[in-house]
């Protein structure tokens, strides 16, 4: 059965393919060469012919009764889907590895549909962020995490707020010394809701990776932390001093003495009272710096002394 739908008029056309024969043993799937009349001669047996089943749906809907007349409407359903789907992949297929603005279409418990181009894409739970609240009509970037066609009829498109390089993406929205190699992204780690953090270099001595990065009076990070709903975004420069790199990725504790121990463990010595700063919460301060160096790191917490004025 092969059914088409007129999506501007309503109507539907429904036909059916059968075998011309010169007796019938399956009638679903044959005909009589006898019964085609005046069209007889122009036949021949064993062709297949495309026969209209419109009027006979719209005349006698008992004979099809309710099991075919639901997996009419399954066939229905599905065409439109597969149709849907096609059009979403041809939407994305250019766009893997880029951020694209999209609207909030609806949301329903953890399932939040968004709009692009006049069709609506699905917002995997797994790619969204906990303490994000998405409600109808808000705009929202997000990253085109997987954009691919198993060859099946079953393409798929994977939305992301969760992927470290939706913030590396929104930063290149506002930042041209990243698109024209000004200064690069080294490394970026993320705890998607709570913090980023990305380390940045510049092969110019003259040029602050971090400031470009940052922009005037924090007006480039502003606008990204804005977009991810207040995540926390801190911004290194890039330096081969080990010491340097790990006091920096522990930001914004304040760091008094990096050592290395003969595991290449950082022992990290801070103030005391700033040994919940450089863990942070659930330890994901420190967690995010060991990802960022790639070095294990213990925090030894002392009592500073205050002088005396």
């Amino acid at each position: 059965m092969n059914v088409k739908l007129d999506f501007e008029s309503g109507e539907i056309t429904i036909t059916v393919e059968k075998t011309v024969v010169e007796t019938v043993q399956n009638p679903h799937t044959e005909i009589a060469r006898a019964d085609l009349g005046e069209d007889a001669d122009a036949f021949e047996l064993g062709d297949i012919i495309e026969i209209d089943a419109s009027d006979v749906l719209r005349d006698n809907p008992q004979v099809f009764g309710r099991i075919a007349s639901q997996a009419a409407r399954q066939v229905i359903i599905q065409k439109i889907g597969d149709s849907e789907k096609a059009k979403v992949f041809e939407l994305f297929k250019d766009k893997q590895g880029d951020i694209v603005n999209v609207r909030v279409d609806m949301v329903e418990n953890d399932r939040v549909f968004v709009e692009f181009n006049g069709s609506q894409v699905l917002l995997p739970r797994s790619e969204q962020v906990s303490r994000d609240k998405y409600t109808a009509g808000m705009r929202i970037y997000t990253y085109v995490k997987k954009v691919e066609d198993d060859g099946k009829g079953d393409p798929k498109v994977i939305l992301s707020r969760k992927d470290p390089q939706l913030v590396a993406k929104l930063f290149e929205l506002s930042t041209p010394e990243l698109e024209d190699n000004t200064i690069e992204i080294v490394r970026i780690v993320r705890e998607a809701g709570f913090k980023t953090k990305i380390i940045v270099a510049s092969e110019f001595e003259e040029v602050d990776p971090a400031g470009a990065l940052i922009g005037p009076k924090g007006i480039r990070v502003k606008a990204v932390v804005e977009e991810l709903f207040g995540e926390k975004v801190d911004v290194i420069n890039y330096t081969d001093n080990a010491r340097e790199l790990v006091a920096q990725a522990l930001n914004p504790a304040k760091i008094l003495d990096v050592q290395f121990d003969e595991n290449d463990v950082a022992i990290v010595t801070v103030p005391k009272e700033d040994e919940v700063r450089a863990i942070g919460r659930s330890g994901g301060n420190v967690r995010l710096a060991e990802q960022l160096t790639g070095y294990r790191i213990r925090l030894v917490g002392v009592e500073v002394e205050i002088p005396q004025a």
